[in-house]
């Protein structure tokens, strides 16, 4: 999960908890309205702090991408495919001439 992305869902999830804990706690508009900005400013702060801190406690690894290997690979994949269309191509091209032969012989036949 991006970093980005996990301080927009704790701050929408702060939001929520802060505007049900203000409806059950607070008596007045203005008091609704400030506990729900308080909650939802510490779920703010309580994001980025997760995140600076994992950041700065996780070692993170790059990984080697081996893109010869795949470029070989998806050429051979290319070319297998269009190995079997054209393999599809002419089948097709066989039926074709088959249903054409098989409608004039029906023709000649009922002509007859």
């Amino acid at each position: 999960m991006r970093s980005s992305n996990f301080v927009s869902f704790l701050t929408v999830q702060g939001f929520f908890i802060g505007f049900v804990f203000s409806i059950l706690k607070a008596h007045t508009a203005e008091e609704i309205l400030l506990y729900t900005l308080l909650i939802t400013a510490f779920f703010y702060l309580f994001a980025h702090f997760s995140i600076s801190f994992f950041i700065r406690y996780s070692i993170v690894k790059q990984e080697y991408f081996p893109k010869m290997r795949h470029e070989v690979n998806l050429d051979y994949y290319v070319d297998e495919i269009t190995k079997r269309e054209k393999v599809i191509e002419g089948n097709y091209d066989f039926l074709e001439a088959l249903e054409k032969k098989y409608k004039t012989s029906k023709k000649k036949k009922k002509e007859s």
